[in-house]
């Protein structure tokens, strides 16, 4: 086992690799990664609005922002980079890679936090593509964003992050926490006046809130009333295609 000063000199090491970028993605998100002192770190550094135009389609990534004439995608509808307006052909598995980096990205998760929820759903009894979503509908920072307490996923979780949300009448900063049928989701009392979760609430009319969840918006809280179901994702998402590729 090295000693204490052993590992004090492996540091610097380390995050000059860090910065080298032996630690970054392949997929061409900008993460940074490293351990240090047992703890594990991962932040996505680059445009999100590059996701919405490398998979076609909107997803929603910059809130009120996705709305407007500002959006990068109603601008410029093609792929970045510089060949983005070239015609590229499509293999199977291109096809399967694309959708499964397009449901990551929506839902905010890096690679090994959405293989783990893979295997997960892979576990429990039912289809599992459609429980794969399931149980990504059911994370805390999900909810928390259907339900109009924040205009992104980022941002709910780090609302979520931040201490601004109860569980039960308990404080939950976990985003990745599942919500179950009979859950309340509330608002802590001293975050009722955060500036953010109170835009945001105006424009849940235009967003509207999936059937498995109530609002209660003068109160500031929701309740889970069911499991979410497939109709309840209306962006077009062939979760077979996830399925085919983690299978192989």
């Amino acid at each position: 086992m090295p000693s204490p000063k052993t590992e004090t000199r492996l540091k610097p090491r380390l995050i000059t690799q860090i910065l080298k970028g032996d630690y970054a993605d392949f997929f061409n998100i900008a993460v940074i990664k490293f351990k240090l002192g047992g703890y594990a770190l991962a932040r996505n550094t680059k445009s999100v609005c590059r996701f919405c135009r490398r998979e076609n389609m909107k997803l929603f990534l910059k809130g009120e922002r996705c709305y407007t004439e500002k959006c990068a995608f109603d601008r410029r509808g093609y792929p970045p980079g510089q060949h983005g307006q070239g015609r590229k052909k499509t293999s199977d598995y291109g096809a399967q890679l694309r959708e499964k980096q397009k449901v990551k990205r929506l839902y905010g998760l890096l690679e090994n936090q959405f293989r783990n929820t893979f295997k997960e759903a892979d576990r429990r009894k039912g289809i599992t593509g459609e429980v794969l979503l399931q149980l990504l509908e059911r994370r805390l920072d999900n909810a928390v964003y259907r339900l109009g307490f924040a205009n992104s996923r980022n941002e709910a979780r780090q609302l979520v992050r931040h201490n601004h949300f109860l569980v039960n009448q308990s404080r939950v900063n976990i985003p990745s926490f599942l919500v179950k049928p009979g859950d309340v989701i509330s608002v802590r009392e001293k975050s009722k006046k955060v500036i953010r979760i109170q835009e945001s609430l105006e424009g849940v009319a235009r967003r509207g809130v999936p059937q498995w969840l109530d609002l209660d918006k003068d109160q500031m809280k929701g309740s889970v009333k069911g499991q979410p179901l497939r109709e309840d994702i209306t962006l077009p998402i062939q979760e077979k295609l996830i399925v085919e590729l983690y299978s192989k």
